[in-house]
């Protein structure tokens, strides 16, 4: 077995990579809309970020390691939702998504602006065969969206309730980044995509 092999055989499974990546921010949801006000987003604020930890431990013990967007996002988690509790003020967990958005953008960037596949490093053992200029168009969509995402997250979050912004990362991001990495898909394939090894469409993990 190859090392490409060995390394994709360590990987957690599409449907759990998937509940890993949405379930805290379901579970956001589900606390904020249970919980009483005007106290249900510091409730869910403590919720997302124990889903998190709970995902990182989850997919450390399942594989022996966590993928560094997991990674960082949990730790941005931890650290917005930490200042949220202890200040009472819900606007710097409404500020991550926006943070984590531009970063992931100018991580992207710069791969491309330095000719160094930051995104094939992240996912070239889940989608083989992809050219390097399909990386690159890849690279490119993406930190396209995550800006506009991020510049969308500012206009909702000061421009409307708190309990719609909670709405919208379940209802409007969530779907967003999938639809996007749907309609990524016959540009993939043009520039070498096997579908039949990958399992599952390209999508960065979404911890936002």
């Amino acid at each position: 077995m190859s090392d490409t092999q060995t390394e994709a055989a360590k990987d957690l499974p599409s449907g759990m990579r998937m509940a890993l990546d949405f379930g805290p921010v379901i579970i956001f949801f589900v606390v904020n809309f249970l919980a009483p006000p005007p106290l249900g987003i510091f409730y869910a604020t403590g919720a997302f970020m124990a889903a998190m930890m709970a995902a990182m431990v989850y997919s450390w013990a399942k594989v022996g390691k966590i993928s560094p967007m997991l990674l960082f996002s949990g730790v941005m988690v931890l650290v917005f939702g930490g200042v949220t509790l202890l200040l009472r003020d819900e606007t710097f967990i409404k500020l991550k998504p926006t943070i984590y958005y531009v970063f992931i953008a100018s991580i992207l960037i710069f791969g491309l602006m330095a000719k160094r596949p930051t995104l094939q490093a992240l996912l070239g053992s889940v989608y083989p065969g992809l050219t390097d200029r399909g990386w690159d168009l890849l690279s490119r969509n993406w930190a396209i969206f995550f800006l506009a995402m991020a510049a969308l997250n500012e206009v909702i979050w000061r421009n409307f309730s708190t309990d719609f912004w909670v709405g919208f990362k379940l209802w409007g991001a969530i779907p967003l980044t999938l639809i996007f990495a749907f309609a990524n898909v016959p540009m993939l394939l043009k520039h070498g995509l096997d579908l039949e090894g990958a399992d599952e469409p390209p999508v960065p993990d979404a911890h936002e």
